[in-house]
């Protein structure tokens, strides 16, 4: 069971039908109650010429209508008060029938059939029909960004077993226009639909509901993206192919020096997280990294998702890949300093052999670039590899020539076989970057141990791309070229080099100074009109600093 929310702060639309029909009647019980105390405690007074405490006509009421007796009031001379204790007898009996049927009844049941009434007050949320992947993954992103969210699972126990944890989920089939509305569609702003060939019904469907709605749908081949799109889909993604081009555009990231000092490079190096590393678990804010007076975190990769530059926040995982800038020696030192990490010059390999020539494997080759020499291998000779053959076998990896490949993308359908593949692969060749693609999230850190360099969940990925999509932000797309350019520092006159880096959001960022012939990367260093700065940052970031900046 997950840990129930923070009780502080509770607002009636966080509350589950169910529980707001408790509250209805616990309030409403109350004043029933109340009701009649006061009006038996004046009549008692009034009519019957015996006045008494509040508490007494309070203990009465309660006696008569839960029908347990009178006490010594009994009997009451007047018509009246004879027609107000026959009254709160049968209201009490109608209570009590309300409470068997609506609150203990329920709570005896095994298989509530309604798990609609579980569920918050809906509006501007994400209805998710169907879900093929881990199902606890994908909500437990969604719940921890705070999105609101609706899921149909066709699955009578599983949505059960869901709903029994806490999530908003519900039993039901969502190419029913019945079942869309207990979703609540019509005010839904987001539908994510992962239902095979159910796709297109479930979608014609909730467009009739709400024409408005934005939907993505998941999809095993990008051969169906034209055909959704015709019907209504906003955005198609099949995630193995996804996957495939980003392990390609990472093993092959561009990286351009445009200026170098005479007196001491600087350089932007990848900084690997590796298995076992002392950063792991580390946040941006606490590597000694970040905290290096003379480097400059530019960019990270963390779990596949570019951030440029990492925020303090970001957790350093074995799945972690940092451009880091700077002197050529302070990185080395930094490298040999922390252990457990790799560090290496960014540029593109010369040879990728990419293992599994499916739907990811098909991807990653159309990602590389056209001066990349590619090898592909797979065991099926209907899929046209470049070699036929059993990828965990290593002949068939020298076949494929791992021994002098720069990188190896893994893009097996089988976790298992990936795992193998990887291990293999590291036993061949120390010295080549294997990137690779696993279905399930919990056969990531396997992999890591059997020698893999980067890796990539399917399960995560996905997560993470609904989660995004609601924020509306994209993931997963090509990696913008890294660049190094010298400008003139004169906008900057007067500030010192980490007031010049202050601003995180622009997407560059200033490494040292330059002058006379020294390059100065101290954070404590004052910039002057006359110097020179170094400034790192993606293409199009770079371009605008040129436009804004650097002309000013």
């Amino acid at each position: 069971m997950r840990e129930l929310r923070d009780i502080e702060g509770l607002h009636p639309r966080d509350l589950t039908q169910r529980q707001r029909l408790l509250v209805i009647f616990v309030v409403s019980l109350g004043v029933v109650v109340l009701f009649y105390t006061l009006v038996y405690n004046w009549g008692m007074r009034a009519l019957e010429n015996r006045p008494q405490s509040i508490f007494r006509s309070f203990q009465t009421v309660v006696e008569t209508m839960t029908t347990t007796g009178f006490g010594a009031d009994s009997p009451w001379a007047t018509p009246v008060m004879n027609a107000l204790m026959v009254t709160i007898q049968l209201t009490g009996i109608v209570i009590g029938f309300v409470a068997l049927r609506v609150l203990v009844i329920p709570l005896f049941e095994q298989t509530p059939l309604n798990l609609a009434g579980r569920l918050t007050s809906k509006a501007d949320h994400v209805v998710i029909a169907e879900y093929q992947r881990d199902t606890d993954i994908l909500l437990d992103e969604l719940e921890e960004l705070d999105i609101d969210y609706v899921l149909i699972e066709s699955d009578m126990e599983e949505a059960k077993r869901l709903s029994d944890d806490g999530y908003q989920a519900i039993n039901g089939n969502p190419e029913d226009r019945a079942d869309l509305d207990r979703a609540a569609i019509e005010r839904a702003s987001l539908l994510i639909t992962d239902a095979g060939d159910k796709t297109a019904s479930i979608v014609l469907t909730a467009l009739e509901a709400h024409e408005d709605l934005r939907v993505i749908s998941f999809t095993e081949s990008t051969r169906h993206s034209k055909a959704l799109a015709e019907i209504g889909v906003d955005r198609s993604v099949a995630p193995h192919a996804l996957i495939g081009r980003r392990l390609a555009e990472k093993a092959t990231m561009p990286v351009t020096v445009d200026e170098r000092s005479e007196e001491d490079e600087i350089d932007i190096r990848e900084i690997l997280v590796r298995r076992d590393s002392p950063l792991h678990g580390v946040r941006v804010r606490d590597s000694p990294i970040a905290n290096h007076p003379n480097l400059t975190l530019v960019a990270g990769w963390f779990d596949g998702a570019l951030r440029l530059p990492p925020s303090p926040d970001d957790e350093l995982t074995p799945n972690t890949v940092l451009a880091v800038a700077g002197p050529e020696h302070e990185i080395d030192e930094m490298t040999t300093e922390i252990g457990g990490v790799q560090s290496r010059p960014i540029a593109t390999p010369s040879k990728v052999v990419v293992a599994g020539f499916g739907e990811g494997g098909t991807a990653a080759v159309e990602a590389l670039p056209p001066d990349v020499s590619v090898t592909t291998v797979d065991r099926s000779e209907g899929r046209n590899p470049d070699i036929v053959g059993d990828v965990t076998e290593p002949e068939t990896l020298r076949e494929a020539g791992i021994d002098d490949a720069s990188a190896l993308v893994v893009t097996v359908d089988d976790d298992s076989t990936a795992l193998m593949t990887i291990a293999v692969a590291r036993s061949l060749s120390s010295g080549v970057e294997i990137l690779a693609r696993v279905t399930d999230g919990e056969k990531t850190r396997p992999a890591f141990r059997a020698g893999a360099d980067y890796v990539l969940s399917i399960q995560r990925v996905s997560a993470r791309l609904v989660a995004a999509e609601v924020h509306g932000e994209r993931i997963m797309d090509p990696v913008s070229q890294i660049r190094l350019v010298r400008a003139n520092a004169a906008p900057f006159a007067g500030e010192t080099v980490a007031e010049a880096r202050r601003d995180t959001e622009r997407g560059w960022t200033v490494i040292g100074v330059s002058r006379d012939g020294t390059v100065h990367t101290d954070e404590r260093t004052a910039i002057k009109a006359d110097d020179d700065i170094f400034v790192a940052g993606s293409d199009e970031a770079i371009q605008e600093f040129e436009r804004t900046v650097a002309t000013s």
